[in-house]
């Protein structure tokens, strides 16, 4: 290994025991940093050469750390250790975004390093952690390096808290390799007396919250470089990925005969849904506070933040952006126009609801998608009197747990579904691809009958060792139950009357059949509902084709091992381009949540929809090799444009034509759609190998 890279991958070993100092041992192969001793804190430097001979002796490698001048910390270090971390809270955005700043302009890996090993045990943990990740993606002598899976830094944000006290029983009496796995029970957080608890697979899968949270690194709210926030299409990105994660909620709901999510619109009604998480902090050593049922939202009022909020507030900021919408322009901080064109209109409203730095005008436009999870998150302690932090919904790795979220996202995806409302319909010649027709299609999965999907439940075992601070060293494991499917595949007959190959962008959709009453859904309902599984570019030879596409291709998905990944294990050779794409991206769906959960006996009624549209019109002119590109319909494509010019979610990102009132008068010669129902068994519980 070159000398570089040593350097490199060392900066891996501070996301280890995130409590611990830095100079004790780290990794697999125990490692220390050799720290100078003024980079010690002041419990330390007293002692410095006792402790760091101590925890040496041990180490098999060990890191120089260099002597530098140290940049100015102090807003950084503004946020207490032991609080809890929020992008949702504008304070400690700032705080991230400086902190980025520093580790993105640091000259060099060895400067990067010194800077980092003595904020390390300075700065609050999961600040560090989000600080340090969004630094190594963005910066360029860093891009290559795989970020550890944050499930194992901050296991805490992820499982039932009394595995913790077992987890510490096992790892101190019972030697490394005879340490039995501890099983995280499946329903811990509420009993069957609650509805919502149906969908606890779903709100509480690790994968699904990971997915969340790696989403907010790869595209930052703030940052001096604006660069590193201004991507191709980003409040557009913001808007689908949220979109198809309330499409997909919806299904999962019809999967446990519940209804639609019904949104949360009117901030001063109370929230009738509870939650209570079951975890502890072990880094705040506070346990997450609950919500109880029917609470109200409060003004805000916490000095300690600095935040001051008002209900009036988000009530403004929503009427402010309705306007921009029904006027069909926004307005910039100079006070000029920013027309929502079909084009950028999307574009730009995502950017004014996340309220990122690029938002066109935030004194207008306010923060109104963050403040609402602050409210949320705060509705229980408003004015700090009785000294909590904010619930799930304050924190991008949690807030997909609470039942809360669905209903907030559902009124924010109402927004932009106002703005797409006033688009006009798609044309025939915007749909059609003239000389291709679909002929036949037909889903089965692996030794299944056809279109008929099936699911179950999977056990598997995650190592929580690199987020357990103190305790003997070695593997120590949980094991959690997750949704799985069968794996399948399409199959599409295709026909080329044009005499000439043509190249398609083949897109896959899935929707229910009916709604909550069993009546067919009407096509302007039931768009709102098409979840994306796939889509790829195909060529067809003239006359006869037959496409066959496996479901693990979905390139909505990274596959199992990357969301849950050991970067030890299932690594690509050293300086590939196979390494590049398992590097950049822990960013996408979790590929054993593709499809929803269904139902037991004759299953969930649901339409397979496949369309091939004209790959002329959809394609960007740019180089993805080696830039991870596999999940790119919710993460789009590192340093480059967003691989497809259409509108995401096309074709059922607009009201439909006058008289497609139902899926099958929507249909042109190159769609096709198919019956499919999903089957779940619940009594099947596979062990994952």
């Amino acid at each position: 290994m070159s000398r570089s890279m040593a350097d490199k991958k060392n900066l891996l070993l501070l996301f280890d025991k995130p409590t611990e100092p830095v100079f004790m041992e780290k990794g697999k192969t125990p490692t220390v940093f050799d720290v100078p001793d003024k980079f010690l804190t002041d419990r330390y430097r007293p002692i410095g050469n006792e402790v760091q001979s101590r925890f040496g002796e041990r180490a098999e490698q060990r890191v120089p750390v260099r002597d530098i001048t140290l940049p100015d910390l102090r807003i950084p270090m503004s946020l207490a250790r032991d609080e809890q971390f929020s992008l949702f809270i504008p304070r400690h955005r700032r705080i991230a975004g400086r902190l980025i700043d520093i580790f993105v302009g640091l000259r060099s890996i060895e400067d990067l390093q010194s800077v980092a090993v003595y904020a390390r045990d300075r700065v609050n943990p999961f600040l560090f952690n989000y600080a340090l990740s969004v630094a190594l993606l963005h910066r360029p002598d860093t891009k290559g390096l795989d970020l550890p899976s944050f499930a194992q830094s901050f296991p805490e944000k992820y499982v039932d808290s009394k595995v913790f006290r077992q987890a510490r029983e096992e790892a101190s009496v019972v030697p490394e390799g005879s340490r039995m796995p501890i099983v995280v029970p499946r329903d811990y957080t509420a009993s069957d007396l609650d509805p919502e608890h149906r969908l606890w697979y779903f709100r509480e899968d690790m994968g699904i919250n990971l997915h969340h949270w790696h989403w907010h690194l790869v595209y930052p709210f703030e940052a001096g470089d604006r660069t590193i926030v201004d991507k191709d299409r980003r409040g557009e990105l913001f808007y689908y990925m949220h979109e198809q994660i309330m499409a997909r909620y919806n299904m999962e709901r019809f999967s446990n005969n519940l209804p639609r999510v019904a949104r949360f619109n009117n901030f001063r009604e109370p929230i009738s849904e509870g939650y209570f998480p079951k975890m502890d902090s072990l880094v705040a050593s506070r346990s997450w506070p609950p919500r109880f049922n029917n609470i109200k939202l409060s003004d805000l009022n916490r000095e300690s933040d600095q935040i001051n909020v008002d209900i009036n507030d988000l009530e403004r900021w929503r009427n402010q952006i309705m306007e921009a919408i029904h006027k069909g322009f926004a307005v910039d901080e100079s006070g000029n126009q920013q027309r929502l064109t079909e084009q950028d209109g999307i574009n730009i409203l995502g950017n004014m609801l996340e309220s990122s730095i690029i938002s066109p005008n935030r004194n207008l436009y306010g923060d109104l998608h963050n403040m609402g999870h602050v409210l949320i998150s705060y509705a229980h302690d408003p004015d700090h009197r009785h000294l909590e932090s904010f619930g799930v919904m304050g924190d991008s790795a949690t807030a997909m747990r609470d039942p809360a979220f669905y209903r907030w996202h559902s009124n924010i995806d109402d927004i932009f579904q106002e703005h797409k409302r006033k688009l006009p319909p798609y044309t025939l010649p915007q749909l059609q691809y003239d000389g291709i027709t679909i002929e036949g299609l037909q889903v089965a999965s692996d030794g299944g009958q056809p279109n008929v999907l099936s699911t179950f439940w999977q056990q598997t075992d995650l190592d929580l060792s690199r987020g357990m601070d103190f305790v003997p060293r070695g593997n120590v494991f949980a094991r959690f139950t997750h949704l799985q499917h069968t794996p399948f595949t399409y199959t599409l007959n295709v026909k080329n009357a044009s005499g000439a190959q043509r190249f398609g962008t083949v897109r896959i959709f899935l929707g229910p059949k009916t709604d909550e009453r069993g009546q067919q859904m009407l096509f302007n309902e039931q768009r709102l509902m098409m979840v994306e599984l796939d889509k790829f570019v195909a060529s067809f030879n003239p006359g006869q084709n037959t496409i066959r596409r496996r479901s693990e291709e979905s390139n909505v998905t990274i596959p199992f091992e990357r969301t849950f990944r050991n970067l030890d294990a299932n690594r690509p050779n050293a300086n590939t381009s196979e390494e590049l794409e398992f590097n950049f991206c822990g960013c996408g769906w979790p590929a054993h949540m593709l499809i929803p959960k269904g139902l037991p006996g004759d299953g969930l009624r649901c339409q397979l929809f496949v369309m091939i549209s004209n790959y002329e019109d959809d394609r960007v002119d740019q180089d993805l090799v080696g830039s991870c590109s596999d999940a790119s319909s919710y993460c789009g494509v590192r340093d480059r444009k967003y691989p497809d010019r259409r509108a995401m979610g096309f074709p059922f990102d607009r009201l439909p034509r006058q008289g497609a009132d139902r899926l099958t008068n929507f249909l042109t010669p190159n769609m096709s759609i198919v019956d499919v129902s999903i089957r779940h068994d619940a009594n099947r519980v596979v062990q994952r190998q």
